[in-house]
């Protein structure tokens, strides 16, 4: 479907062509030289794999994504929405698997995209969406679903990190405030062993998420991934001398507990903080309930910086993607029309601990005492900064660096070198890209 008809959708999210076509009702009008005809179609069904963000059966995307297809197929009788959920763990697989063996599902959503918009094998978000509802993506989100200027990622959730301290260790150790900079996180770390805290600052770089513990680390040193052009620059000036001092002033000096980073996952990390052993670390909105369920009082506060200037916080986005090779365009636009409601959309992210991705959804969230927890990352998410996702060579950066950048600080190391192999190991997979 071309541009041109797509403006000429009415505000209730019907497409219109050229012969008046009714798809998403399973029906077909055929224009005669008299008159118009009617025959009955068979009806369309769409295949959706989609990751399961629940921690448990009773919570299980499966539940939520029930409720959405439920209410669409009511209103739209003929179009049938087929939904697979997969753990974090297996999706990804599974949507490969598909993909190569020819039977792609209608829509996938995931963690990436990228590869299989290079390859081809996606819709353009233009050619799927409403003109409102595309316009209604927080433009940043929308801006990281583009693979050479051109959307084919529609971003479907988000968050971003925040310091969480344990406000009864705090107190014990005699710290009456969030740190503010890394000199007085470190000094904070301090007075925290010293009260007997064996994890006075939790630092996660084991295989599971040590791509998201560095970014954040990156950015509040001022570096991050890529420069401004989206070169990646991971053994920068700037980001050299942040591992050197977590290195130094954080690990050497014994403030980031028994267990060495590169051997602590982020989910191990949130569980010991759950279970008040940890003084601080960088949390996603997930951790509030964790910690809230376990009785630990806990404060939130901006990650602090180099200094004690403001610096980016990191976002990160869960994509949904719509495979071109069923066809089924019209169908699959007007059900994710349906999916980017500010009712689906504030449903998801509150039943998740997750932020919206529209700013309408948002605005009601932000305005809403019922989700004044949640207001913390609501404001970091404006000027927060993503993983390049748009590159398709990122797959292989993040892997390489959930593999090594925990050897970046061990004892022995020297993180110029290591960030310099990871550099080494970007270069080559962007120039494949």
């Amino acid at each position: 479907m071309g541009v041109r008809q797509r403006q000429r959708r009415t505000n209730a999210g019907v497409r219109n062509s050229g012969i008046a076509a009714a798809s998403a009702l399973g029906l077909m009008a055929t224009l005669a030289g008299c008159g118009a005809s009617e025959a009955e179609g068979p009806g369309v069904t769409l295949r959706l794999v989609a990751a399961d963000y629940g921690d448990s059966k009773a919570n299980s995307s499966q539940k939520y994504w029930d409720a959405v297809v439920k209410a669409y197929e009511k209103k739209t009788p003929g179009v049938r929405i087929d939904v697979s959920v997969y753990s974090w763990n297996d999706v990804d697989r599974k949507i490969k698997e598909m993909v190569a063996a020819d039977e792609a599902p209608d829509l996938a959503q995931a963690g990436t995209y990228a590869d299989y918009a290079s390859a081809g094998r996606l819709y353009e978000v233009d050619d799927l969406l409403s003109i409102p509802v595309q316009a209604g993506f927080l433009p940043q989100l929308a801006d990281a679903g583009k693979v050479k200027r051109v959307a084919y990622g529609m971003p479907f959730a988000a968050s971003t990190r925040v310091l969480f301290y344990n406000k009864k260790l705090f107190a014990e150790a005699g710290i009456d405030r969030a740190p503010r900079s890394w000199n007085e996180l470190a000094a904070d770390a301090e007075a925290l062993k010293g009260a007997g805290v064996g994890t006075p600052y939790a630092l996660p770089l084991g295989s599971e998420e040590a791509q998201a513990e560095t970014m954040q680390w990156l950015l509040s040193g001022g570096g991050g991934y890529t420069d401004n052009v989206g070169t990646y620059r991971i053994d920068s000036d700037d980001n050299v001398r942040t591992f050197t001092w977590l290195k130094d002033e954080l690990v050497d000096k014994g403030l980031t507990g028994p267990v060495a980073p590169a051997e602590l996952n982020r989910a191990d990390a949130f569980a010991a903080f759950a279970r008040g052993e940890v003084g601080m670390l960088n949390g996603h909105p997930s951790l509030m309930k964790m910690a809230a369920d376990e009785g630990v009082e806990y404060g939130t506060a901006a990650m602090p910086g180099r200094d004690a200037r403001k610096h980016a916080t990191m976002g990160v986005a869960d994509w949904m993607m719509a495979f071109k090779q069923n066809g089924h365009e019209d169908e699959i636009g007007d059900f994710l029309d349906f999916v980017y409601s500010d009712e689906n959309v504030l449903d998801f992210s509150r039943e998740y601990d997750l932020l919206p991705v529209t700013a309408s959804a948002s605005e009601e969230m932000a305005g809403d005492k019922g989700d004044a927890d949640l207001r913390p990352f609501l404001e970091a998410l404006p000027s927060a900064e993503l993983y390049p996702v748009g590159k398709t060579s990122w797959a292989d950066v993040s892997a390489a660096l959930k593999e090594q950048i925990g050897r970046a600080v061990r004892s022995d190391a020297k993180p110029a070198t290591v960030l310099g192999e990871l550099q080494q190991t970007a270069t080559v997979a962007d120039r494949e890209e």
